[in-house]
């Protein structure tokens, strides 16, 4: 196997990164650079990663067992009790909630981009409250809450104490998200990675490393991505 075999490797430039970073995913690789990076430099740096490449993208080949790519139906939120049941039908509307009965109604047209519609529309509303719960919880305050669907983070805070938080947070347990939570307005207190950081996350999850395993190892649904 060459790096020709391997997928197309997707470009981010972000303007925060200070180093390039390569990230193997079941299903595609990605590479984060910085702003200032020229094309051969990052060539460079791809043909000196290529020995890893190769060998982490067979490793991540070799655990894939199966990709369930049925319809769901049925789909578990972070904050609710029981999972929502879908319906997949030719309708106007592109997907009508029933919150009543916790029937997801969805148009059959294009019923993938449909469902991440909706869990997105889900997330603007119930994510920024539940931030705001943990931060009461904990102490820690911030200004604002937005909620985007990054490729990279699964949120970020800035100088302002501006939090961002990723729309499919609420495709994962409560422990995990709350866990996000408890990252972000640590970074509140300490605008970095220190041991320090590392303390006060402790402080309000001490669970914090399974948390983290599993949004490293549990993937999105392909719905999610393939959009």
């Amino acid at each position: 196997m060459t790096l020709s075999d391997l997928p197309e490797i997707q470009i981010t430039r972000n303007i925060r990164s200070t180093r390039l970073r390569l990230r193997v995913e079941p299903t595609r690789i990605r590479l984060t650079a910085p702003v200032f990076c020229t094309k051969k430099q990052i060539q460079n740096f791809i043909d000196q990663s290529e020995a890893w490449l190769l060998k982490t993208w067979q490793a991540q080949q070799q655990n894939i067992v199966h990709v369930d790519r049925a319809r769901p139906t049925e789909i578990q939120l972070f904050n609710l009790t029981q999972p929502i049941q879908i319906e997949y039908l030719t309708q106007k509307n592109n997907f009508i909630f029933d919150v009543e009965n916790m029937i997801l109604k969805i148009s059959d047209r294009t019923p993938e981009k449909y469902l991440k519609a909706f869990v997105i529309e889900y997330a603007k509303e119930q994510l920024p409250k539940y931030l705001n719960s943990v931060s009461a919880e904990i102490g820690l305050k911030f200004t604002e809450c937005s909620i985007r669907q990054p490729k990279t983070r699964w949120g970020s805070c800035s100088a302002q104490q501006k939090i961002m938080l990723n729309s499919a947070l609420v495709l994962y347990s409560k422990d995990v998200v709350r866990y996000v939570c408890v990252h972000e307005l640590a970074h509140t207190v300490h605008f970095n990675h220190s041991a320090h950081f590392w303390q006060l996350v402790h402080k309000h999850d001490v669970d914090f490393q399974q948390n983290q395993n599993v949004l490293k190892k549990m993937p999105t649904p392909y719905w999610w991505n393939s959009i």
